[in-house]
This record gives C-alpha cells, structure tokens and sequence, in this order.
C-alpha cells in the first residue's frame, strides 16, 4: 500500500475524517479509475455521518471494482446507508446481490433484516435473524434449541391447536 494511502487511513482511525476525506478526493482525482480509493472515501464519509456524500463513492467503488473483501464492505456500506437515508427499496436492491454474491457473509443477512424491517416484512426479518442466531452463536443454550429456533424461524405467526 503506497504511503499517501496509508496515511489517509491513518487519518480517519485517529479521527481526523475531514482531513482524511480531503486526502482521498486528491488521491481520486489522480486515479479516478481506482475502487478501493472511492470505496476508502465512502467509508470516511459514512464515518462522519455524511451518509449522503458516501453513496456516490460506494457506488463508484462497486462499479469500478474491488477484491471480495472490500466489495462485501462496499455492498454492506452502501445498502445499510440507503437505509438509514429512507431508501429502502435501494436498500434491499443492494443487501439482495450482494447476499447473492457473498452468502457466507452473515454481518450482510442481519444489515438486510434490518431493511426488512424498516418495508414492514417482519416475518421475514424475524426468520434472518433467527437463522442467524442459529448459525452464528456458541452459546450453548441457543445451541440446545438449534433446531426448534430453526423450525420455528418461518412459522411465527402459526398457531398449534
């Protein structure tokens, strides 16, 4: 990694996001071309708060190209910023390819229950994030449940009578 890249992280890890946004639009204009530097600027910006500013950096990155790691974060930045912005639809569009991509990313399936949730599929929602649970935990008494949590993930509005 070349040295003014590392100090733009070095910037935004000490909490000097501004600096560090600074740095990475002068990094960009003399790679415009290069993903990881507009996905390293979505990522200082999501860090400030400028959720806004960050989408069209996460896009960019996705769209430019990216190794796997940093595209699993691009589509997580970026679906759960259009969520926090109201942008559900979006949202959902995102966390859904990049599941398809990824599905071994759990941190992805919860970011997209919670987009669930805000398009008022609970049910939906609630069946992730148990699945998750199930699949995810050490603790030993979900594991004692494992498979009545799993069983009852997709029927939570049955009634046994």
């Amino acid at each position: 990694m070349n040295k003014k890249i590392e100090e733009a992280i070095e910037l935004r890890e000490s909490g000097e996001c501004q600096a560090s946004i600074e740095r990475w639009k002068r990094l960009i204009q003399g790679d415009p071309d290069n993903g990881f530097l507009h996905y390293q600027c979505a990522w200082t910006h999501d860090k400030m708060g400028l959720e806004s500013e960050a989408v069209p950096y996460y896009e960019n990155s996705i769209q430019l190209g990216l190794d796997d790691k940093d595209l699993q974060g691009a589509y997580l930045g970026l679906g759960s910023t259009y969520r926090t912005l109201g942008e559900y639809e979006k949202s959902k569009s995102v966390f859904e390819e990049g599941i398809r991509r990824f599905p071994e990313n759990k941190a992805m399936s919860v970011f997209y229950a919670m987009t669930l949730y805000n398009l008022n599929k609970h049910s939906q929602a609630m069946e992730l994030l148990l699945i998750s649970i199930c699949n995810t935990s050490c603790d030993a008494d979900i594991q004692a449940y494992h498979k009545a949590i799993l069983y009852y993930s997709n029927q939570l509005d049955k009634v046994w009578k």
